[in-house]
């Protein structure tokens, strides 16, 4: 039975390292990479997946502007910046 342990725990290891995932689930600092933009139809569609969600107006607002899916005074959302 401990052997199958030891496997799992490799292959955690081992996927994590490929990933950028140091072992433990933290991951590593990006260093020299670009963040990739999220585009409007990503926002839209998370937009909605929160609405669908809410338990009310309210709840809908303070999920979105948490979220950094409330569009600031420029008309952009803090996701997109």
């Amino acid at each position: 039975m401990s052997g199958s342990v030891e496997v799992r725990q490799f292959l955690l290891r081992y996927e994590g390292e490929e990933r950028g995932i140091r072992y433990g689930g933290v991951p590593t600092q990006r260093v020299g990479q670009e963040t990739p933009r999220i585009s409007d139809d990503q926002v839209r569609r998370a937009r909605l997946a929160v609405a669908h969600g809410a338990t009310g107006v309210e709840d809908c607002a303070r999920l979105l502007d948490m979220l950094g899916l409330t569009p600031d005074e420029s008309g952009c959302p803090p996701v997109q910046r």
